[in-house]
């Protein structure tokens, strides 16, 4: 279910068409991007839409930056947004740190999300087209997708780099669905 760019406003279509897949780890900023990055505010974001939800679309520019490896700017986003879409971003840059038990802190400040079972299906699928071995049990022991079992493969990920393709296919498609459901909130669709 690859992302469809069009979708979103100008400046967003345009980055995201150049967004490399995130590694499980911080990777390396992309500095090119940068200033295309800092010029986003939330009325940037979407263009020619209203913003009809900020915290939504303060999110998605702390995705946005996360993206393309900037942790710390995505960071300082992340950690001034006190819903539970900040929560989650803010997790997944401590899971990319990686700093796993910090990463573990902000999930339970997430709780339940609405991704969760997108994710779930999506993670499923994946298993399918990268193979089941080392991986079924992952996925078997949840009915729900469950962001602590993600976290603690991540980590084994660092150790085995057979499972680093699989976990970095989870990560992108939870980037796009946690990404997409914010800026749909943010233009209040």
């Amino acid at each position: 279910m690859p992302l469809e760019v069009q979708q979103f406003s100008p400046p967003v279509a345009r980055l995201l068409s150049i967004a490399p897949t995130s590694p499980l780890g911080p990777g390396d900023p992309v500095h090119k991007q940068r200033a295309q990055l800092a010029e986003l505010s939330p009325s940037e974001l979407v263009t020619p839409e209203p913003v009809a939800d900020i915290e939504m679309a303060r999110s998605a520019i702390a995705a946005l930056w996360l993206r393309f490896n900037f942790l710390d700017e995505s960071h300082t986003i992340s950690q001034d947004l006190p819903s539970t879409t900040g929560s989650y971003w803010h997790g997944i840059m401590h899971r990319r740190e990686p700093d796993y038990g910090n990463a573990k802190y902000w999930f339970r400040r997430v709780g339940v999300h609405p991704a969760f079972e997108p994710l779930c299906r999506e993670a499923r699928r994946l298993v399918e087209e990268y193979g089941p071995e080392k991986r079924t049990k992952f996925l078997a022991e949840q009915a729900n997708w469950d962001p602590f079992a993600f976290v603690d493969l991540c980590e084994q990920a660092a150790r085995d780099k057979s499972l680093v393709p699989w976990c970095e296919a989870i990560q992108q498609v939870e980037w796009e669905l946690l990404f997409s459901e914010c800026y749909r909130r943010a233009i209040g669709r």
